[in-house]
């Protein structure tokens, strides 16, 4: 058995903290707001339209390979896809005798996960491979308003920076080449027809790009359901990412947010443009980093996880 890393009773649990400490900074105020009956336009974003609640983002798991040891670790046995390190494991990490220790259960969660372990493997290793796209200039928020008139505005507490007229000169003169499907999907009826490009769930393996903002705010997405066996430090940092870009596509959005703090990318100037495109290739290099950590974690999984794959029925009569 490969060597695992073991983790003190000390060691994890001070992780731990400082993960906890790392997430209450985003997550408390969000739920002060809520609690408050307050929204906030920019900020409540990732705990509102992605599935991961504040409460499972402030679980702090090791990933997998790693052993936790002290009767702190014990109660983890109670914990999801977490179970008793067996004698070989705890040998393999030199775990003391007597001393309870836990890790991660990767072959249940292989069992019971592989497709959404194989699916992210394919959308990260694609989309890493992409040349990055830098023409979109955030137009997908502004055609999610288009035509405005006829449809229900999204963000109904928000104004149009430049009323609906103004928005929709924006949307008709300006080539729309949106990659990503959940960003697409909002779009008015009127506006679908003008995007160059059609994302479906079904492409979506195809199209998506490194430049794209959506596509690497959802690298959170695709860390945090991967969890518990990919570290909670690689989880916050595509999280954080995440924040910092959802700032960017609000401020380049058709949305007057100066109110919240925000100040405009004016992306209907060449000005506003620059600026946007400037700022979408930082975005672009931190994320093609944070993919290779992801794939880098995967790895190993996905191995383990080709060996699991059923048996085929031509396969029955072969050993």
């Amino acid at each position: 058995m490969a060597k695992l890393q073991h983790l003190t009773d000390e060691q994890w649990t001070r992780r731990e903290a400082a993960h906890q400490e790392r997430v209450r900074t985003y997550a408390d105020p969000y739920l002060a707001r809520r609690s408050a009956g307050r929204k906030h336009p920019v900020e409540d974003f990732l705990f509102t339209y992605y599935t991961q609640k504040p409460g499972q983002l402030l679980r702090w798991h090791p990933g997998a390979g790693v052993v936790l040891s002290g009767p702190a670790a014990a109660a983890r046995t109670d914990w999801k896809y977490y179970r008793a390190a067996d004698d070989a494991e705890r040998a393999a990490a030199g775990v003391p005798d007597g001393v309870p220790a836990v890790t991660v259960d990767v072959e249940r969660f292989l069992a019971e996960r592989r497709e959404a372990v194989q699916f992210a493997g394919i959308i990260l290793a694609g989309t890493a491979a992409r040349p990055a796209q830098f023409g979109c200039f955030g137009l997908h928020e502004w055609a999610m308003v288009y035509r405005q008139d006829k449809f229900a505005l999204r963000h109904e507490y928000l104004t149009l920076r430049l009323g609906s007229a103004g928005t929709d000169q924006v949307v008709e003169e300006n080539r729309i080449r949106c990659s990503h499907f959940d960003a697409f999907r909002f779009y008015t009826p009127d506006a679908v027809p003008l995007n160059s490009l059609s994302p479906s769930r079904e492409n979506q393996r195809d199209l998506e790009q490194p430049g794209c903002l959506h596509a690497n705010m959802d690298l959170y997405k695709w860390a945090y359901k991967l969890a518990p066996v990919l570290p909670s430090e690689l989880v916050m940092d595509c999280f954080e990412l995440s924040w910092q870009i959802r700032a960017m596509d609000m401020q380049a959005s058709p949305y007057d947010l100066s109110e919240w703090g925000y100040p405009p990318i004016r992306i209907e100037t060449a000005e506003g443009k620059a600026d946007y495109v400037d700022r979408q290739r930082g975005f672009a290099d931190a994320a093609q980093e944070l993919r290779g950590r992801l794939l880098q974690e995967l790895d190993p999984l996905l191995t383990a996880a080709a060996r699991q794959q059923p048996r085929t029925a031509a396969q029955e009569g072969t050993p």
